[in-house]
């Protein structure tokens, strides 16, 4: 072997050796850098992994907010323990807001749910004739003095000829004799109101008016006659299921659903609170607002099972089972409005205080001027 092939050779392994170095080199870098175990990710899971890093101060109100959102849950899951707690203790009525005067439903321990009977159909058939005559103003309106507007004149005709079906089929219907004139004037006029449309060619607002002026009498009959058999129907009702409870009437909780044009004088909840007494409201007896006319009984015994279980709560924290009644916060709120007006220079405009665990309506019952039922208005 020549010197310069051993050269060569001599400085390949060099060369390896310092190759190989660098490598382990690389390597040890690599490893101090990407946690023991981690692979290098592909491209394809930057889209999910990449930005930036929360901050420790955005983490740390998260996992505060977290709390609240997980109060929900827990809440949700004990009020089915609670729910079925008072079931197997007490007496439940729901009486529910329909289109067909009411739904009430009691609930034993125990026992299957008990629904009443509906109350008679009549009281739908006069519910139908009021609101086909209230709709016609409603339809009138956006075209009232707007001779080139003729976009009423289909759906007029339509509601006409169901108008006409009403009236000739009125002797049919089984409507108590006594009521059926006044019925029949009722519809006759909203016929006479749309002839009196398509003879003008027109919507005027003198027609309308006339219209509306000559209708609010019977208008109010009919309303008079729809609440006198719904109400005599759920007064028979709970009179029958509080006798038939005998002393666990006493521990009976009640609810019934409202809107807020049905708030006040609200027919369920005045037929229940008869029967229940001054005593019950607010406590058995109890109004829950809602945001539509029907609500499900699962979603009421749910509001009732809540209003019930907190007052536990209360007790435990305060020392007072009425106050999870209310807002928790609104009386340092009032207090906190009260000092912001004053320093805005106004004169704070809050409800009177009444105290946890009042009996009061829950309604409007301050008196005042004006008048306060149909038969009032001229």
């Amino acid at each position: 072997m020549t010197t310069g092939s051993r050269a060569r050779r001599a400085g390949a392994a060099l060369l390896g050796v310092a190759l190989l170095g660098a490598a382990l080199l690389g390597a040890a870098l690599m490893a101090s850098a990407v946690p023991s175990g981690a692979a290098e990710l592909p491209s394809y899971m930057g889209i999910v992994v990449g930005g930036e890093r929360p901050d420790a101060a955005a983490t740390a109100r998260g996992n505060v907010l977290d709390l609240n959102r997980a109060m929900f849950g827990l809440y949700d899951d004990a009020s089915k323990v609670f729910r079925s707690n008072i079931l197997a203790q007490h007496p439940v009525i729901l009486a529910l807001f329909t289109g067909a005067g009411g739904r009430f439903i009691l609930y034993r321990p125990g026992m299957a749910p008990v629904e009443a009977p509906s109350v008679p159909i009549v009281y739908q058939l006069l519910k139908s004739v009021g609101h086909s005559t209230m709709v016609l103003p409603v339809m009138a309106a956006p075209h009232i003095d707007k001779p080139a507007d003729q976009s009423w004149r289909a759906p007029m005709a339509a509601f006409r000829a169901r108008l006409q079906a009403a009236l000739d089929g009125l002797d049919a219907t089984g409507m108590r004799e006594d009521w059926r004139p006044a019925v029949r004037e009722l519809l006759a006029a909203n016929i006479a109101f749309i002839d009196a449309c398509f003879a003008r060619g027109h919507v005027a607002y003198d027609v309308v008016k006339a219209f509306t002026a000559e209708q609010g009498p019977r208008l109010k009959k009919v309303i008079a006659w729809a609440a006198q058999t719904q109400v005599a129907h759920w007064m028979e009702v709970v009179a029958g299921w509080k006798a038939m409870l005998g002393a666990d009437w006493d521990k009976a909780y009640a609810a019934s659903n409202t809107i807020y044009v049905a708030r006040q004088n609200n027919i369920l909840y005045a037929v229940l609170a008869q029967y229940f007494g001054p005593q019950a409201i607010n406590t058995r007896l109890m109004l829950i607002e809602t945001i539509s006319f029907t609500t499900t009984p699962e979603d009421m015994l749910q509001s009732l099972t809540r209003i019930v279980g907190d007052r536990t709560v209360g007790a435990l924290f305060f020392g007072n089972a009425a106050v999870m009644d209310y807002e928790l916060m609104g009386g340092d709120a009032r207090a906190a409005i009260a000092a912001e007006a004053t320093k805005r220079g106004m004169t704070p405009f809050l409800p009177p205080l009444v105290p946890f665990g009042s009996n009061q309506w829950p309604t409007l019952i301050t008196p005042g001027e004006g008048p306060a039922l149909l038969s009032q208005l001229p």
